[in-house]
């Protein structure tokens, strides 16, 4: 039986290309997101996955829509052949 798992290297790394093209270090986005920056770098990596709390706070602190990023991962998904 397959299950589906989402690939938290893909989720990090389109969080982190988010925060490049607003231009802000993992140290201020983890300021304004009030999360740890070494979590967010966790999170970039692929080493952790947010939870829907946290993607949300770094969502708010890039200011732009979670469902943006949601997208954005779901088109790498359905690009890359994974679902």
């Amino acid at each position: 039986m397959y299950i589906p798992t989402l690939d938290p290297k893909l989720v990090g790394s389109v969080i982190a290309e988010f925060r490049k093209r607003k231009g802000v270090s993992q140290e201020v986005l983890s300021g304004l997101a009030d999360i740890g920056r070494t979590h967010l770098s966790a999170i970039e990596r692929g080493e952790r996955k947010p939870t829907l709390e946290t993607l949300y706070r770094i969502s708010t602190a890039l200011e732009v829509n979670m469902s943006d990023i949601i997208i954005e991962i779901e088109e790498r998904i359905n690009k890359s052949g994974l679902n």
